[in-house]
């Protein structure tokens, strides 16, 4: 979703503000720009694309600035087309913002400030705050911002310039997230810690309407009454070589090679004395004993990973679980009750969806149990028990490892619940956890098989639609399977349980259609195997994952891409590699732009 950055400092800052807004490029955005302090004024330079492409070749025109201190975005179009008019920061001479987030209510508060004798030029929400600060502004920004504030609705971050508060840049936060960080005699605002990793690993998280003041002198932090306070300083916990390709073409395909250490980064610390061990993060076995039922909430890829941790749970410890869409769960009144956990699911921490699923079941009384990657994040802050990843930074918006852990967390705290329920015994446990210690082993030898991925893609790069087919846990991972495909290659591609083909969807099934089936578990083999018999009968190009041991018959497919042998239950964290190198293989192969793929956004921060 848009980025934001801001600096205040003793250097030229036109450099400092460019290059992080390109290190949130990965967020995804169709327009940048910067607001910077030139003279007595505050001089904006913004444009429609990519850096490279509108703002890069504007700044050029413009030739060198002075300025210390500003502000930029990167804008992920919400109100209002992509274009010049309406990219940020947007201002009207005596105050300029750059915003995050959605604001609810700006159709109202537009027709207040017409009724004002206020004009307007952008299509966008965030003028309508630009605007509604100027109302207020009377001298004293905290005033001003504190009266905005309380009229708007919605989630924002918001970086703010007043002209004749020269050098000096206002943050204030609510739902979406902000930081500010501390440098050597210059302090930043961003979006995203990966924005200002060059300049400092120091920062502080910015609570809901907490108002920071970035100077030349440091950084203070306010209340909306006007009080100054204190606040902690945080150190990130990698540098800015982690958000590198690192010699690699692209994040995606780094991020898949860094599978086998995150899963080992999120699994051991987890393990003591060879049994899994959630102890440090609040959930104890008596905690575990008392839930009548689990809930996991997520989107994409994580609410993916929720429907392997359902299989894992309900086959181990027999207890109910339910997955849900995390933009459907508050809205169908669920059935969650006090004796319930939720378990949250967000690689950032900040997935709007997500977090309104937290809040809403933490206020039925439900204990919550978040499993991020992002430390501080605001998931992780309000969620009763929290888990982190420890799989580092992840940049690529299809998301890979941060699947891979949350799919590693899953059966490590199946293992947990089954063992709290008494439903497997210690030597079991240990003997599963075991097992999953040893998977980034094996994981790495699928990724070292990569040239076998790359005729596979070759095979279905021109294919206008395709389809997913498994059964149980081979039926999840092929729904994450086709989300990877779809979302880098834009192929249209739809997973289903094979035994539905027949009640419907097998119309769809034509000369060459490409069918991706997945077959891993034993007890299910040769009902899949059936099911590919049938779209092969009907002309389809099939494609088999499945053991590299199995014998298939040649007739009923035409690739075979073999997996090594692992348990049934584990199957899944081996078989997420060759779907996700397929789908890069094939985007790369069409030429799309990998990292970033159109109309996504990393971070979802509104609805």
């Amino acid at each position: 979703m848009c980025g934001i950055v801001g600096y205040v400092g003793k250097n030229k800052c036109r450099d400092v503000l460019v290059d992080s807004l390109r290190r949130l490029e990965y967020r995804g955005y169709d327009s940048a720009g910067i607001a910077v302090f030139e003279g007595e004024k505050i001089k904006t330079v913004k444009a429609k694309g990519k850096i490279n492409e509108g703002l890069a070749l504007k700044l050029e025109e413009t030739g060198e600035l002075e300025a210390t201190a500003g502000i930029g975005h990167t804008r992920w179009a919400t109100h209002g087309e992509p274009s010049d008019i309406n990219s940020h920061p947007i201002g009207n001479g005596r105050v300029s913002i750059v915003h995050n987030g959605i604001i609810e209510n700006y159709r109202e508060l537009k027709n207040f400030l017409i009724s004002k004798g206020y004009g307007f030029e952008s299509e966008t929400d965030t003028e309508t705050v630009a605007k509604l600060l100027d109302y207020y502004y009377d001298g004293d920004p905290l005033e001003a911002i504190s009266k905005a504030l309380k009229d708007i609705q919605g989630a924002y971050a918001l970086g703010i310039m007043f002209r004749q508060h020269k050098n000096k840049i206002y943050a204030v936060r609510k739902e979406s997230p902000l930081i500010v960080g501390k440098g050597e005699n210059e302090s930043y605002i961003a979006s995203d810690v990966t924005a200002i990793l060059e300049y400092t690993r120091e920062y502080y998280l910015l609570e809901q309407n907490e108002i920071a003041v970035l100077s030349e002198k440091g950084v203070k932090f306010y209340d909306l009454h006007g009080n100054d306070f204190e606040k902690e300083l945080q150190t990130a916990d990698w540098d800015i070589s982690a958000a590198q390709k690192g010699g690699y073409k692209h994040f995606m395909i780094k991020e898949i090679h860094e599978q086998p250490a995150a899963i080992r980064n999120t699994v051991s610390p987890r393990v003591k004395d060879g049994l899994p061990d959630f102890t440090e993060c609040g959930l104890t076995i008596d905690r575990i004993k008392s839930y009548r039922s689990i809930y996991i909430v997520g989107c994409g890829s994580a609410m993916h990973a929720g429907l392997v941790g359902k299989a894992l749970i309900e086959k181990l410890a027999r207890v109910p679980v339910v997955v849900d869409i995390a933009s459907e769960f508050r809205y169908k009144d669920p059935i969650v009750t006090a004796d319930d956990l939720v378990v949250i699911i967000s690689q950032s921490g900040e997935t709007a969806d997500t977090l309104a699923a937290l809040k809403l079941s933490k206020s039925i009384g439900a204990d919550t149990f978040a499993v991020v990657n992002v430390v501080g994040s605001s998931i992780a802050r309000e969620a009763d028990m929290v888990m982190y990843t420890n799989a580092g930074p992840e940049i690529s918006v299809c998301s890979t490892k941060a699947y891979a852990v949350q799919v590693a967390f899953m059966y490590l705290f199946a293992f947990q619940v089954a063992y709290a329920m008494e439903k497997i015994n210690e030597k079991e446990c240990r003997e599963l956890t075991a097992e999953l210690m040893g998977m980034p082993e094996i994981i790495q030898t699928c990724i070292d098989s990569e040239e076998k991925y790359q005729y596979i893609a070759s095979k279905i790069m021109n294919a206008d639609s395709l389809m997913y087919i498994g059964r149980g846990l081979d039926h999840a991972l092929s729904m994450e399977g086709s989300l990877k495909l779809k979302e880098i290659s834009y192929i249209h591609s739809e997973a289903y349980a094979a035994g539905e083909l027949k009640h419907g969807t097998i119309s769809l099934i034509t000369e060459d259609v490409p069918v991706i089936a997945i077959a891993t578990q034993r007890d299910l083999f040769e009902k899949t195997v059936s099911n590919v018999r049938e779209v092969k009968a009907r002309g389809a190009k099939v494609v088999m994952v499945c053991r590299e041991d199995v014998e298939i018959d040649k007739a009923s497919v035409n690739y075979k891409v073999g997996l090594p042998t692992v348990s049934d239950l584990l199957m899944p964290l081996v078989t997420v590699v060759p779907l996700q190198m397929i789908a890069y293989y094939t985007a790369v192969s069409r030429g799309c732009d990998v990292d970033q793929p159109r109309n996504l956004a990393k971070s979802v921060t509104v609805e």
